[in-house]
């Protein structure tokens, strides 16, 4: 579905993107994790045709992915059509409606009408937003100003949805709720690919997660596989201002190590922030 080879991004003398080697199964959501810097987004852009790579190629659902803008020659809207994208950043027309954001969208992809009206009443029920049909998006709220983007990006019917940090700035209740709405998303065959600085969301959601530092690819794995090499449950402590984990493969073994030390521990489950760390020292931010 999505295939990356040799994927090279250079701004001026900062490498980027590094080697990437991507191949992201029909109906699959993977994330891609990494630090502020790492190229996730220059990833997204170049996945989605709004820049170019310097070196290697990139193919969505059979199509090679070229950098020409939103004309509509057959080949580029064919391609274009392969993908939907949520960005980071909210950039919608905060001045039109909920129901004329998404028509200017439909008429992008050349939709007619009478198939653009029956898509905007689909997907606004289907992101529970019905009832804003006709309400300004600046008088939204956060979440659903970020469910409507959602909308947005599946109007044309893409294969593939890219989110790039698509629950930023949202409260627990409302990442929660945007969680569902992606889950549902994928069991209805879409491809997802995710970049978040929530980490737990990737170990929620993901079926596989690429960890990316400084643009190169460390490893990718499951998230199930990634925390299984450290262990099951994980001991915190503090050592000179710092906790730092000692990891240990069942809790009995935990235990019998609080038992013999005389120092006080916080108790666990491994995630997928310990497995990042043990990897980079870094933490997903």
């Amino acid at each position: 579905m999505i295939k990356v080879e040799n994927l090279n991004k250079i701004y001026k003398s900062v490498h980027a993107l590094k080697d990437i080697n991507l191949h992201v199964k029909k109906g699959e959501l993977f994330a891609y994790l990494g630090p502020n810097g790492a190229g996730k987004s220059t990833t997204i852009r170049i996945l989605t045709a709004l820049t170019n790579p310097t070196s290697g190629s990139v193919s969505i659902n059979g199509f090679d992915i070229k950098n020409s803008g939103f004309s509509f020659k057959s080949n580029s809207i064919k391609s274009r059509q392969q993908c939907g994208l949520v960005p980071q950043s909210i950039n919608l027309d905060q001045e039109l409606s909920v129901y004329e954001n998404l028509t200017i969208h439909g008429l992008l992809f050349r939709m007619g009408k009478s198939e653009r009206n029956k898509k905007i009443e689909e997907l606004l029920s289907y992101v529970d937003l019905s009832s804003r049909k006709e309400s300004l998006v600046k008088e939204l709220s956060g979440g659903m100003k970020r469910r409507l983007m959602i909308a947005r990006a599946l109007m044309h019917s893409p294969s593939v949805l890219f989110l790039d940090e698509p629950t930023v700035g949202l409260d627990a209740g409302m990442r929660r709720k945007i969680w569902g709405l992606i889950k549902k998303i994928q069991q209805q065959g879409t491809t997802i690919f995710l970049t978040t600085h929530y980490i737990e969301e990737a170990e929620f959601l993901a079926d596989r997660v690429a960890f990316l530092d400084t643009g190169t690819i460390l490893v990718v794995d499951t998230p199930s596989n990634l925390m299984s090499r450290l262990g099951t449950w994980a001991l915190d402590r503090l050592i000179e201002d710092k906790m730092e984990p000692i990891y240990f493969n069942n809790r009995e073994e935990a235990n019998n190590y609080i038992a013999s030390q005389n120092e006080s521990f916080t108790l666990r489950r491994v995630n997928l922030e310990d497995a990042f760390l043990s990897m980079t020292g870094k933490k997903v931010k």
